[in-house]
């Protein structure tokens, strides 16, 4: 099986023998990857929807790891319990939504190893969410596929808020930053793209709404710049 970069790099932030949950598991193919693999041999595979779910129930018959596998139907990791995972991976959604599933059943979410996640929109407020709920943030990585930047956040529940000195860094996460990245610099400078066409689209005009979202655009667009 060949996974796409975005995939294998989830993939690879597994640990090894540890009994994996994917959520939102789609044709299930991180878990079968990483059990065809030995890398790991346990895994639950969970789907809020039917057809999702029975795509993934038939690449674990095609790849006969039945009898390492637990298909669940339903939300998030409210169908998982206590204990019975080590690490858990919620890939594919939107920041919010992840924060959400983590607080809906958070005794789960607190007791996991490692959470690795992988918003595909609204990663600062899921920045914003964990390092102001008790989750230390481990890692975060960037990785390219199809022209798009995918980011991709390690986390541990420690029960200890983490003081963030200023707000580019939850747009910015500190681990790609201490890490350096390789596109670092290129994940910051779309970003400062992002801000100049809002600039740019606001024109001339002159009300204080207009004012006041120029200067916070600029604003942003020089702590970027400050971060290469």
């Amino acid at each position: 099986m060949k996974l796409t970069n975005r995939l294998l790099k989830i993939a690879s932030l597994v640990t090894s023998n540890k009994r994996l949950a994917d959520i939102g598991t789609d044709h299930g193919y991180i878990p079968v990857y990483l059990l065809n693999k030995n890398i790991i041999n346990f895994a639950i595979l969970a789907d809020i929807n039917k057809g999702p779910l029975e795509n993934a129930r038939k690449e674990v018959k095609r790849n006969k790891l039945d009898d390492k596998v637990d298909l669940r139907l339903g939300s998030g990791i409210e169908v998982l319990k206590k204990g019975e995972v080590d690490e858990i991976i919620i890939a594919g959604m939107g920041g919010i939504l992840i924060g959400e599933l983590l607080e809906a059943n958070k005794e789960v979410a607190h007791e996991a190893e490692k959470l690795i996640l992988q918003p595909m929109q609204a990663q600062e407020e899921l920045r914003k969410y964990l390092l102001n709920n008790g989750y230390e943030i481990l890692d975060e990585h960037l990785e390219k596929e199809d022209f798009r930047l995918y980011e991709i956040i390690v986390a541990k529940y420690t029960g200890k808020n983490t003081d963030v000195e200023d707000d580019v860094y939850y747009e910015i996460g500190k681990k790609l930053l201490e890490n350096k990245d390789e596109l670092l610099s290129e994940f910051i400078d779309n970003k400062i793209k992002k801000y100049n066409n809002i600039i740019e689209k606001l024109g001339n005009k002159k009300s204080d709404a207009i004012l006041s979202r120029r200067n916070s655009a600029n604003e942003r667009i020089e702590k970027l710049k400050n971060l290469i």
